[in-house]
């Protein structure tokens, strides 16, 4: 067992950076300055295959704390995912299936690997205990809580003023994760800002079966790199297992008033640093471009190592700054010899549709050969060794 570690100077950071609320933070600093051995846990849901930069937080958040030697508790949401958390969502959102569940959790122990020391966390799903329960339990716990408390969360309170349908099984949800933490014992848990009614449900529910209500640390929300909160089916989120160039390529497209958040949650660089940059943003000495390149560099060395962004960056400045195509390019093979340009890039996948190709070559979004298309009417006689481009980041080679 490994000793615990009272640095003050560390817990400060644990507590500050980041973080948009704590309950009990009197309470919680004075158990880590105690030398209490604590159990922090986290809950996730595997409601994708991949673990994106806004799930991370709360994950290095619990490298940090296990850094200092308290036992990490990880609690993948195996039974949750089936009722599905309603927290911060407009709409209901859909049940998914035991085999979809399944096929989502498949890589996610190697995912957490990447942040965490899998050897010294305690990893559980929910479906332990949650598959148990008892319907006369349930009916307890349920007792615990109102109707007009969980209308009153602001999702809830926001659709049902509007109309929109809310699922009676979506309410169950605070009880189920809350329960969680009755029965790994959890003295602190982590979350996103949007869990915070759910945490808070479950100190209740601690309490009822006679445990210590645990202390909460709730993080900031990172936001996708539209502006938008990340989410994976929207498009705009950077995954743990996306590729060097993938990473690379997608920090340099975000929007720039992101910068600032993404260096404070998403690297592990001092708080000092990053006020530098900060300041030379905000004076002109550096360029919001420089800041985006320096922030990919630390974000893909995390997850990939050093050599890897090198070569991130290398190959993102000869296709945008030096105009070349990418050193290495997928192949399609096409067997025809003369074919519209509609039809062409519905064929080769780089566009889904003939209006949507039709929409691209009006923009002036497609090249053969580094050439712009701009008529969509065009017949296009194939070569061997043709590269076609969409918009910046789409290439394809014919063979």
């Amino acid at each position: 067992m490994s000793k615990i570690i009272i640095d003050k100077n560390r817990i400060k950071e644990i507590l500050e950076r980041g973080v948009e609320k704590i309950v009990d933070k009197r309470h919680l600093e004075k158990r880590l300055m105690s030398g209490e051995r604590l159990r922090i846990k986290l809950g996730i849901d595997p409601t994708g295959p991949k673990i994106h930069l806004g799930r991370a937080i709360s994950l290095w958040k619990l490298r940090d704390f296990q850094d200092l030697g308290h036992q990490i508790v990880l609690i993948v949401g195996d039974f949750t995912a089936k009722v599905g958390d309603a927290s911060d969502k407009t709409s209901q959102r859909p049940m998914l299936t035991d085999a979809q569940i399944q096929k989502n959790l498949k890589g996610y122990k190697n995912q957490f690997g990447l942040i965490l020391d899998m050897n010294k966390v305690e990893l559980h799903y929910n479906s332990e205990w949650l598959s148990k329960i008892k319907p006369e339990d349930f009916i307890k716990l349920a007792s615990l809580f109102t109707i007009q408390q969980m209308v009153q969360r602001r999702n809830f309170k926001e659709r049902f003023e509007s109309g929109k349908e809310i699922g009676l099984h979506e309410s169950f949800y605070p009880l189920l994760q809350g329960y969680d933490s009755v029965a790994v014992k959890a003295d602190v848990e982590t979350g996103g800002y949007d869990q915070l009614f759910n945490l808070l449900a479950a100190r209740e529910i601690q309490k009822y079966y006679s445990q210590p209500p645990q202390d909460i640390i709730v993080y900031e929300m990172l936001y996708g790199l539209d502006g938008r909160k990340m989410a994976t089916s929207w498009g705009n989120a950077i995954t743990l297992v996306d590729s060097p160039g993938e990473q690379y390529g997608k920090i340099m497209s975000m929007r720039d008033e992101l910068i600032l958040d993404y260096f404070r949650l998403c690297t592990r660089l001092p708080m000092t640093e990053i006020r530098i940059i900060e300041k030379s943003l905000k004076s002109g000495s550096l360029n919001p471009r420089d800041a985006k390149a320096k922030l990919a560099r630390e974000i893909v060395t995390i997850y990939h190592g050093k050599a890897a962004a090198f070569k991130a960056e290398k190959e993102f400045n000869r296709v945008f700054k030096e105009h070349k195509i990418p050193s290495q390019v997928s192949t399609f093979k096409l067997k025809t010899a003369k074919i519209n340009i509609l039809d062409l890039l519905v064929r080769t996948k780089l566009a889904p549709s003939k209006s949507e190709a039709k929409r691209l070559i009006e923009q002036k979004g497609v090249k053969i050969d580094q050439e712009i298309i701009d008529d969509w009417k065009k017949e296009i006689i194939i070569k061997k060794g043709m590269i076609l481009q969409v918009g910046k980041r789409k290439f394809l080679k014919l063979i």
